[in-house]
């Protein structure tokens, strides 16, 4: 087991914030870019709360309106990785699921349940995330898993010795990155997405004996390669990043997508998808909000409810857009993985374990 850093090194003091900022926050012409030593040392000061709140806002805005390089990205990640407490389970591999840790607040996902389909696949999959985060404050794991009875406040070490029978389980951020944890205020000040939001999907709070793999989602293009490159720093044997809805980890249910792997090379490889090549025929792109809750009515936490009982529906077989949601994740990863000889195989996987009850049975363990 891995525990987060309790101390700063003796080399940097609050005092280097100040020079930081002088470097970071001079303009689009004149902003100069951090090391990724320096990178670390301000989240460091950040994370450990030895600096006034006005100089962390202005630290972590000041490097996402430079856009932060490659070199203050890895640096950034370095300080979260030494905050969050990380277990080795005793199965060979696991996945760990990230969805954005904001949520969703046009869609009902379908993904809080996807980590016991894979555990019925043989994949053990971790699930992290918080309750709430902005900037969008939305639908997360955390608020659907909660909403279908399941426990939100396990340990990673309880999380990993879940991983030996059913196969899966969720992690909060506040038990395994609580010093990351504690920003969330400062977040919903700042109320615009900073280099956080990007790098906290990666660190992982249970490992495998043999070897770790990242599934996570994004929007913008340049993204893939930037968690491609945070995948590999972390440890990561692979990584699988999905053009998902609302940047989620399952594309949309009625048009082409994108996904990239990526392994030890820089380089990843595109996976080309269409629903309709492995039996999803939709006429919507994901599972839909209802009226009552969508646009200026909308509410997470009611939203939550109605998606724990979508997701409980599929599980117990029932056809729609939440389960073709839990095959297509499903069947990306499996192929991702290599567990799958294609998409197809992978999606007919999937549908056997939702139609059998296996996954009903994982995700009830």
């Amino acid at each position: 087991m891995s525990s987060p850093q309790t101390a700063v090194s003796n080399e940097i003091l609050p005092e280097a914030m100040r020079g930081f900022i002088q470097r970071i926050a001079t303009g689009p012409e004149m902003s100069k870019d951090l090391s990724r030593e320096e990178a670390r040392d301000g989240m460091r000061l950040v994370l450990q709360d030895r600096v006034d709140p006005v100089q962390m806002g202005i630290f972590l805005i000041a490097l996402r309106m430079k856009r932060e390089t490659d070199e203050e990205n890895l640096g950034i990640l370095d300080a979260l990785l030494e905050a969050t407490e990380t277990v080795t389970a005793t199965v060979p591999r696991v996945v760990t699921l990230t969805d954005p840790f904001n949520g969703y607040n046009r869609i009902l996902p379908a993904s809080p349940f996807l980590p016991a389909v894979l555990a019925a696949c043989g994949v053990p999959t971790v699930a992290q995330g918080v309750e709430s985060v902005g900037p969008k404050f939305g639908v997360t794991h955390h608020l659907v898993l909660e909403a279908a009875g399941v426990a939100v406040d396990a340990t990673p070490a309880d999380v990993a010795r879940r991983l030996e029978g059913a196969g899966w389980g969720y992690v909060d951020q506040r038990l395994y990155a609580p010093q990351v944890n504690r920003l969330v205020g400062l977040r919903r000040m700042m109320v615009k997405r900073s280099v956080i939001t990007t790098a906290e999907v990666i660190p992982p709070s249970v490992r495998g004996v043999e070897a770790s793999h990242l599934v996570t989602g994004y929007v913008h293009k340049p993204y893939p390669r930037i968690y491609g490159l945070l995948a590999r720093s972390a440890g990561y044997e692979s990584s699988l990043l999905v053009r998902g809805v609302e940047g989620g980890v399952v594309p949309s249910l009625r048009q082409k997508a994108t996904a990239y792997l990526y392994g030890a090379a820089e380089e990843g490889e595109a996976l080309e998808t269409e629903p309709t090549a492995i039996g999803i025929h939709q006429t919507q792109r994901a599972v839909t909000l209802p009226d009552h809750l969508a646009g200026d009515h909308f509410d997470a936490a009611a939203a939550a409810v109605t998606a724990a009982e979508q997701g409980m529906t599929a599980l117990e077989g029932r056809a729609g857009a939440t389960a073709d949601s839990l095959v297509y994740g499903t069947a990306l990863v499996l192929f991702g993985l290599g567990r799958a000889g294609s998409l197809e195989e992978g999606a007919a996987h999937a549908r056997r374990v939702l139609a059998s009850g296996e996954a009903k049975a994982r995700f009830e363990a």
